[in-house]
């Protein structure tokens, strides 16, 4: 297979133009639950590819508004690229979703458009995920606040993690499409000069003493603090160590997911993420 054979067209391609702003694209990622949306601009030629905006980069600049400060420089790819090589410029380069440009943009390649054609058998693959699972699994505590375990998701730089309960047993998977679906942009204006209420809280990472007192305009994501337990898919979809690679595609086409945990029994042993499946293309 081509990346021509899999790739969403241009036409069915949602995107945002430039000049425009973090809420166009905050939007798309919460009703469409995707992990990037392309910015283009519009010229005598037709749509020119700029770049990628992606939801980590919205939790991680707050701040900034203006798309074209936004974007990642990410890899692009052509049609008629074999679909094995763009798997492994998608391991190799850690893209999720790789433009399409030959001249202008023509479309997007992603991840879970190799994943389907795994699943479908139309590119065929051996082995089970056992050779593919990663032992080195994030997790936290199905009690944490939410904004707690997306700065751990963040500084483990994984879209998910396993959610244990009191006796250490997986509970449930939280995501960053969990997150993103429930954050909110928020506007207003902040006091200095005094200690923060919730400085001395349990969950918080230190306390802060204020210096001055004026006020600053402030522009961040805000992020429910109620408990893990609460955004998480309690539901889980799980593979054993000799579900095949195939399969394991069909699970996450079938249940709209990125990432399955693999257990011996009732044990946690590793996880299985999309990603890794796609080394069984080129090895």
């Amino acid at each position: 297979m081509n990346v021509a054979d899999a790739m969403t067209p241009r036409e069915d391609v949602v995107t945002v133009e430039l000049p425009g702003t973090r809420s166009d694209v905050l939007e798309y990622l919460q009703e469409r639950s995707f992990s990037s949306v392309p910015v283009v601009k519009s010229t005598e030629d037709g749509l020119e590819y700029r770049g990628l905006v992606s939801r980590d980069v919205l939790i991680e600049q707050p701040d900034e508004d203006q798309l074209v400060m936004l974007m990642d420089d990410v890899p692009t790819t052509t049609a008629d690229t074999a679909l094995e090589d763009v798997a492994r410029l998608m391991v190799d380069e850690g893209a999720r979703r790789v433009p399409v440009v030959d001249g202008e943009f023509e479309g997007i390649v992603t991840v879970t458009d190799v994943i389907h054609a795994i699943a479908t058998g139309d590119q065929e693959t051996d082995g089970t995920v056992e050779g593919y699972a990663s032992t080195d699994v994030n997790t936290s505590y199905e009690g944490a606040p939410l904004p707690v375990a997306e700065r751990e998701l963040y500084y483990a730089n994984v879209p998910y993690t396993v959610a244990l309960d009191e006796e250490g047993k997986m509970s449930g998977v939280l995501t960053e499409v969990d997150i993103i679906d429930v954050a909110r942009i928020v506007e207003g204006e902040e006091e200095t000069g005094d200690n923060f209420p919730d400085q001395d809280s349990e969950w918080s990472w230190e306390g802060i003493k204020g210096v001055g007192s004026r006020y600053l305009p402030t522009r961040d994501i805000e992020i429910p603090n109620g408990p893990v337990s609460e955004f998480m898919s309690g539901d889980v979809v799980t593979v054993s160590a000799q579900t095949t690679v195939q399969d394991a595609a069909q699970q996450m086409i079938s249940n709209d997911i990125e990432q399955i945990p693999m257990l011996t029994g009732e044990q946690l042993v590793g996880i299985v993420c999309d990603v890794d499946l796609l080394e069984a293309l080129y090895e």
